[in-house]
């Protein structure tokens, strides 16, 4: 006959073997990559005041120099592109890339009550910061008195 071990306090069993494999599966959640990617989507904030709207865009290590901004069609459209460093031949290779470079595009739908001639855009600290004033002449909403 076979013995069979069991332990009935389970706060005494180890907890090492489920611990690890937790561990396993949760520590490359990202997909190790050693090239650079083509492209990539830059995150963005849209903020709202009483004076219009603000967008935040992040671009970390793009130069101003590299982004274009168009208003079309009632689009907002910003592109451009962060450079992937270059891997020199006998300097140090890349062993895993989780930042994004390449071309990127984001485009915007802005309402009728932004002045798109007034927009201004101001790119520091790796955050585009784009300010869009409300129209002060066009209005959008008004309350009309019964006489």
């Amino acid at each position: 006959m076979a013995t069979i071990l069991y332990n009935n306090q389970p706060a005494l069993r180890p907890a090492r073997a489920f611990n690890k494999v937790l561990n396993d599966l949760l520590r490359d959640t990202l997909p190790a990559v050693a090239e650079p990617t083509q492209s990539f989507v830059p995150l963005a904030d849209i903020l709202e005041s009483e004076q219009g709207f603000e967008l935040h865009l992040a671009l970390p290590g793009v130069v101003k120099e590299d982004v274009k901004i168009d208003f079309q069609d009632g689009n907002l459209v910003i592109s451009g592109e962060r450079k992937a460093p270059v891997a020199e031949e006998n300097g140090p290779k890349f062993r895993r890339m989780e930042m994004a470079y390449g071309s990127f595009t984001r485009s915007f739908r802005l309402p009728d009550t932004v002045d798109v001639t007034a927009i201004e855009a101001q790119l520091t600290d790796g955050v585009l910061r784009v300010k869009l004033p409300f129209d002060s002449k066009k209005v959008t909403k008004h309350h009309i008195e019964i006489q």
